[in-house]
């Protein structure tokens, strides 16, 4: 008899394992990209050995590097690239205002007491004025 295969998901629930799945290939936000498209063409990087094809093959859209023209051209008629296209086309970035704004900490414009107290009165003048009619 052999041993019996580990359960699927098995080390799902341990911490070490979970941290390098969820950070390990993680794309750029599209917040970022749209600050690259924005800048316009990228010119040619210098050669770097690090990088597919040397970072000579680069995606703005997408960030991603390829190895060679056949892969990038493949690649701009993907679904995923479409996506991302549509999506940097479609939306606007968000920015540091919006996010106070949704976590409530916006700047709220509040009327002056004096023309608060303007409304007031005008309502006033206006129930007071529908009561003579009514009698």
């Amino acid at each position: 008899m052999g041993r019996t295969k580990s359960k699927p998901g098995a080390h799902t629930k341990i911490k070490k394992y979970k941290k390098g799945r969820d950070t390990k290939r993680r794309n750029r936000d599209v917040d970022q990209v749209y600050d690259d498209v924005a800048k316009g063409p990228v010119a040619a990087s210098p050669y770097d050995d690090d990088l597919p094809g040397g970072g000579q093959f680069y995606c703005v859209e997408t960030a991603r590097h390829f190895v060679d023209q056949t892969a990038l051209d493949a690649h701009k008629k993907s679904r995923a690239y479409k996506r991302r296209v549509k999506e940097l086309r479609e939306g606007t970035p968000h920015t540091q205002r919006d996010a106070e704004t949704y976590a409530g900490l916006g700047v709220e414009v509040l009327p002056s007491a004096r023309e608060a107290r303007a409304k007031a009165a005008a309502k006033a003048e206006e129930a007071g004025e529908a009561m003579e009619v009514a009698t």
